[in-house]
């Protein structure tokens, strides 16, 4: 992973209060990192910094689109996102930051690089289960929709009428609520 220079705050100089970064977030930046799971990117993130005397608050805020395959049937979509990130950040000894909300970083350090912690909340931001929104409003038609719809099980007659009738009478308690 190459680091983006362009993530980097030099927060050394900045004055005590807030100050805001604006940055658009484009394939490439995924590719930094070797994830390829996107077609294209255009997302808007907005980082905003409150300096104090003795910590930093980031507020990481990303809206934007992604396109990415659909998992039933492969084809493309525009996936739209929203995401927002707090971080706390504290000078210390060493760098840790095991915890998700607090980063410590050491004294001495002068600029704060959030790539990672922008990268994370995108990709975590994404749908586990993607589908296409055609597949769930009935009007996408593809190959691979038919072609699951041809396998899908058929439930006849004959296999519902040879069910136990003490089953039937446990089926009937779920549905009399």
């Amino acid at each position: 992973m190459m680091k983006l220079k362009e993530f980097f705050i030099p927060f050394s100089g900045l004055k005590l209060g807030r100050h805001e970064f604006e940055y658009k977030i484009e394939n490439k930046f995924f590719e930094s990192f070797g994830y390829q799971e996107f077609n294209a990117t255009s997302i808007a993130l907005k980082a905003e910094l409150n300096k104090m005397n003795t910590m930093m608050e980031l507020d990481l805020r990303a809206d934007g689109t992604i396109n990415i395959d659909c998992d039933l049937t492969n084809e493309p979509y525009e996936q739209a996102i929203s995401s927002d990130l707090q971080l706390v950040i504290k000078f210390g000894e060493e760098y840790n930051d095991e915890d998700d909300e607090i980063l410590i970083i050491p004294h001495g350090e002068h600029q704060l690089y959030i790539a990672q912690y922008v990268y994370e909340m995108l990709v975590l931001a994404v749908p586990h289960k993607r589908v296409h929104p055609g597949v769930l409003d009935g009007t996408l038609q593809s190959e691979a929709l038919d072609k699951l719809e041809e396998l899908e099980l058929k439930e006849t007659k004959e296999e519902k009428e040879d069910t136990d009738p003490r089953w039937d009478g446990l089926k009937k308690l779920l549905t009399d609520k």
